[in-house]
């Protein structure tokens, strides 16, 4: 008995100076805890500056029924159960038999309010007893933030997020997730919890250990307007065409700032949802657009030009079996280049480009490469992938006999939209390939912590000459009664551009569907924005040429941000003049400056302008409206000296 207590005392002496540090340290760290709390993710916005994306903080309120004293406690309990009945509807009664029984169980966290914005919060904090703060009041309020997005699903997949699974993998795509690490994302603070129930955690005091710093504030190129119009445009052509999805992309043709990009795909239950970021992410072969590109080659190779006549020949070629048709039957017959381009004759184009390099293929996949098309536009966003080019002089570089004459009309090459569009808009802005670019600035308030400008990819993908003539082909096809597009022209406003109609899953008949697309820029004369929109799948019963199916989206985003959006919003800057404009205004100003008390002639003035007119005079107008809006007659002839107050009458009829 003596030896073991011996042992008992020296093994207390052991664990109390020798390997206590070790223990107590495990015993705080069962009981204490370092928790993190999050920042605050920076926000995210448009150009003009409305909300894309905010971090709200949600708050968790309970109660710790254990600390307050008994006099606090029943001194305020009454108190506390009704302002808690207030808040929530509930009667007072009920609230202080579970404050109460949540005493009697010692419970250190019964739950109050869950998920409350910090309004609710405030408010909470303020009740009776809650106010003496967590060491006398029993208080515990836990802050957690959520991402929301004001604009709803437009535009949802391009903004983007950052998610963790159970097991710790990330998701980041958009924008949210480009540059949630190195700008939005902030420095988590800490805070200390401490053990009270199994697996219950309350803080062990109001402040933080460390406070946590939220992240930078980043601005788009997102125009909400013109993303709006996108946005609705494609959808309504996706449920007309019953197709699997699409998207549409709209780029400010001199700086690359992606005004718009709208990626809509349809799940089990028909309805249409921003699912993946087809633009950025998914490569096809773009059919007949990509006949720009290879008569760019051409023409800046100097072995085709537009006036060159080639021979249809009916309407279908033969290479190696396989056979190249065009969509009219029996073809074109003799046509120009030019002429073939706007029509669209895949026989035509092949035609042209297989007499042109069947010698020397390599030289047509080295132009191609020279004008930026071999390599991606390295965007920010997550899964951008190469373009295909079959290439002869690479093993497996996907050439094969018929690799030339398939690239012509845009098979066996392979792109995303936003690469092709690059390429459409570096054609608007005479030559200069710019990088498209998601983000304006990143900022910290109002301080600027890093602005992005313009990136140019290639100063030039061809001669002015090649340019121009690349130019001319894409306003004949929108033309009136010309090409593929002329169904797309309208006399107020001018746009140029290219259709494209891709077969898909062509290896099996059973599976075969239509890739629809159409690429351009408007106004055509002095290019604002370039446009892109592809459509996958619309059903063959409805329609599926690109003409059908793509342009009219192309035509209404055109159309909507030439003549409805608001000046406010900086889209009027499209430096188009009317001829019929200009000699209105002049007109205007003219009678403006030079009568100040003399009655002017108003008739056949606009009503409007002639109001205005009157009243910067100091003279009383009324209007008889009967008809146009135009001015008729006028109460007071013109050149008769106006008295003060005077009264004028004009008549609309």
């Amino acid at each position: 008995m003596f030896i073991f207590g011996v042992a008992v005392v020296f093994k207390l002496l052991t664990i109390q100076f020798i390997q206590g540090e070790k223990y107590r340290d495990l015993a705080t760290k069962r009981v204490v805890k370092d928790v993190v709390i999050p920042a605050n993710r920076g926000n995210v916005y448009s150009v003009n500056g409305n909300l894309l994306a905010t971090s709200v903080p949600k708050y968790d309120i309970r109660f710790d029924a254990l600390t307050p004293s008994n006099s606090n406690f029943e001194k305020y309990v009454k108190p506390l159960s009704d302002s808690l009945a207030k808040y929530s509807g509930r009667t007072s009664s009920s609230y202080e038999k579970k404050l109460r029984k949540a005493r009697a169980n010692r419970n250190r966290y019964f739950l109050i309010a869950r998920n409350i914005g910090y309004s609710d919060y405030i408010r909470l904090r303020g009740f009776p007893l809650f106010e003496l703060g967590a060491f006398k009041g029993g208080l515990i309020v836990e802050q957690n933030t959520k991402r929301e997005h004001p604009m709803g699903g437009i535009a949802q997949r391009t903004i983007g997020y950052e998610r963790f699974d159970e097991d710790g993998n990330v998701t980041r795509p958009g924008i949210d997730g480009a540059f949630g690490v190195k700008y939005l994302r902030g420095v988590d603070g800490k805070r200390k919890k401490q053990r009270i129930a199994k697996g219950q955690w309350k803080p062990l005091n109001d402040a933080n250990e460390v406070e946590p710093k939220d992240g930078y504030d980043v601005y788009t190129t997102i125009d909400v307007n013109i993303q709006d119009i996108a946005h609705h445009a494609l959808l309504e052509q996706l449920e007309k065409y019953k197709a699997d999805h699409g998207c549409v992309v709209v780029m400010e043709t001199k700086t690359g700032e992606i005004r718009a990009i709208s990626n809509l795909g349809r799940n089990k239950n028909g309805n249409y949802y921003e699912r993946l970021n087809y633009a950025v992410g998914e490569r096809h072969e773009p059919g007949s657009t990509f006949k720009l590109m290879a008569l760019a080659a051409a023409f800046e190779d100097k072995l085709v030009d537009t006036s060159d006549v080639v021979d249809t020949e009916k309407g279908v070629l033969s290479f190696y079996g396989k056979k190249v048709r065009d969509s009219k039957y029996g073809g074109y017959g003799k046509i120009s280049v030019s002429k073939a381009f706007e029509v669209s004759s895949n026989t035509g184009i092949v035609k042209a480009i297989d007499q042109a390099y069947k010698k020397q293929p390599s030289k047509f996949v080295d132009r191609l490469y020279a004008m930026s098309l071999k390599d991606s536009l390295s965007l920010p966003l997550i899964g951008e992938p190469k373009p295909i080019i079959p290439d002869p002089r690479i093993k497996n570089g996907r050439w094969s006999g018929i690799a030339l004459q398939w690239m012509a009309y845009g098979y066996g090459v392979s792109f995303t939209p936003l690469q092709t569009l690059a390429f459409y808009n570096a054609v608007a802005n005479d030559g200069v390939m710019v990088k498209p670019r998601f983000l304006k600035e990143v900022k910290e308030f109002d301080r600027v912590v890093e602005p992005f400008k313009k990136e140019v990819i290639n100063e030039q993908i061809c001669s002015k000459e090649t340019v121009g003539k690349l130019q001319q082909l894409l306003k004949n096809v929108v033309a009136k009664e010309h090409g593929t597009g002329h169904r797309l022209f309208s006399e107020n406003f001018s746009m140029a551009g290219k259709t494209g109609t891709c077969q898909k899953d062509y290896t099996n008949k059973e599976k075969l569907n239509y890739i629809s697309s159409f690429a351009g820029y408007f106004p055509a004369e002095d290019p604002k924005y370039s446009c892109i929109v592809v459509i996958h799948e619309p059903d063959k019963s409805v329609g599926y040429y690109g003409a059908d199916v793509s342009g009219p989206v192309f035509k209404k985003v055109a159309q909507k941000i030439f003549i409805d959006t608001p000046i406010v919003d900086e889209i009027e800057t499209l430096n188009i003049v009317k001829a019929s404009v200009k000699k209105e205004h002049d007109k205007f100003y003219d009678i403006a400056q030079r009568y100040k008390t003399i009655m002017p002639d108003l008739i056949g003035f606009p009503v409007m302008d002639a109001v205005v007119l009157l009243e910067n005079m100091q003279v009383d107008v009324k209007v008889k409206l009967n008809g146009t809006g135009v001015v008729k007659s006028q109460s007071i002839n013109k050149n008769t000296k106006l008295k003060n107050n005077q009264t004028v009458v004009l008549t609309a009829s």
